[in-house]
């Protein structure tokens, strides 16, 4: 199975200190996924130039999009699950990680499942942009599970590499993380088997328009 955990922060400069919690949150959730029938990879929106003003991915004519679009295009819909991670921006999830989401049409991501995992300095965790990231991912397709994981400060939970740091109950954390993770390999388990048995024979999400979803 193939799963993409995006990193929904371009914060890369101090302050805030200490920098990008959320490529710590990232590489930790990755680490507890990974395993011998997982393949994870992390998705850095640092790593993709995107055009300003905003130009998706589906409005390129075909085969003209930059290069780290198309890769990142083919990652998503060749992937199984997602685990979006993100800080917490007035109440909402991070611009940087709905900029990018934005960049691809909905029907990379369709009937595939998610998780939604939220963090902060502070001791709410982002809680609160979670509950607008369940409709966001809804409307992309991918699901999201039930299970949610907030990361109160998560600096003093883990380190720049995305280990735990000493004195954390590195036990617990990993048995609250799982249960998430675990609701991910069971529906995206489930999801690869109703697409490889459906076929092309479902409800189709835009391809190349968002006005295919409109009403007669």
């Amino acid at each position: 199975m193939k799963y993409l955990v995006f990193i929904g922060s371009v914060r890369d400069s101090a302050p805030p200190r200490p920098r990008r919690l959320g490529e710590r949150v990232a590489k930790a959730l990755a680490a507890q996924l990974r395993s011998d029938t997982n393949d994870v990879r992390l998705v850095d929106p640092l790593e993709i130039p995107l055009e300003t003003p905003f130009k998706p991915h589906f409005a390129y004519a075909r085969g003209k999009a930059p290069r780290p679009l198309d890769e990142c295009a083919e990652a998503i819909e060749t992937a199984d699950g997602y685990v979006m991670v993100s800080p917490e921006y007035n109440h909402s999830m991070s611009p940087a990680l709905g900029n990018l989401l934005n960049h691809f049409g909905s029907s990379l991501y369709s009937y595939k499942p998610s998780v939604i995992a939220t963090y902060s300095a502070g001791q709410w965790g982002g809680a609160r942009a979670a509950v607008n990231m369940r409709t966001f991912l809804a409307e992309l397709g991918c699901l999201p599970v039930s299970a949610m994981i907030h990361v109160p400060k998560a600096h003093e939970i883990f380190d720049e590499e995305g280990g735990y740091v000493d004195g954390v109950d590195d036990a617990a954390w990993a048995s609250y993380i799982d249960r998430a993770l675990s609701q991910l390999e069971w529906w995206a388990t489930a999801a690869a088997h109703g697409r490889e048995n459906a076929g092309t024979d479902r409800p189709a999400a835009f391809t190349r328009d968002p006005s295919q979803r409109n009403a007669p």
